[in-house]
């Protein structure tokens, strides 16, 4: 039976400020935007290519308390690179080197770069090698 992770609820403030954010800075693309009553409003975006989504609106965690997740891309420059373009603060690419992380790219798998959403949600970008 394969058991397959669809979807991550990111505990935000303010939901319009938030689609903002994953979507147009991120680029996440918006599967859903649903207004359940006056008060509750769900959006669902999925990061390009993944098979997890994200959904904003509906958690019972504070704003920002949310950290560690993940996303793992083939070219951490590129990823890099289309973040500050798109106006996200985003980590120089640093690895880990046996005692903490460094500025630099390191060796397979071990390159990372770091950011947060509005709220302080905190997430983190891994270089893939391509031929994996």
């Amino acid at each position: 039976m394969d058991w397959k992770l669809e979807l991550i609820v990111v505990p935000t403030a303010d939901v319009e400020r938030s689609k903002t954010f994953y979507n147009e800075q991120l680029g996440f693309g918006v599967d859903h935007d649903t207004r359940i009553s006056d008060d509750v409003r769900l959006v669902q975006l999925t990061p390009p290519g993944s098979g997890c989504s994200i959904a904003i609106g509906m958690s019972e965690m504070e704003p920002g308390s949310l950290k560690g997740l993940q996303l793992v891309v083939p070219d951490i420059n590129a990823a890099r690179d289309q973040l500050v373009e798109r106006g996200v603060e985003v980590s120089p690419v640093q690895h880990h080197d046996g005692t903490g992380m460094v500025d630099g790219p390191g060796g397979r798998w071990n390159s990372f770069l770091f950011f947060s959403d509005p709220d302080g949600n905190s997430w983190s970008v891994q270089e893939s090698p391509a031929d994996e």
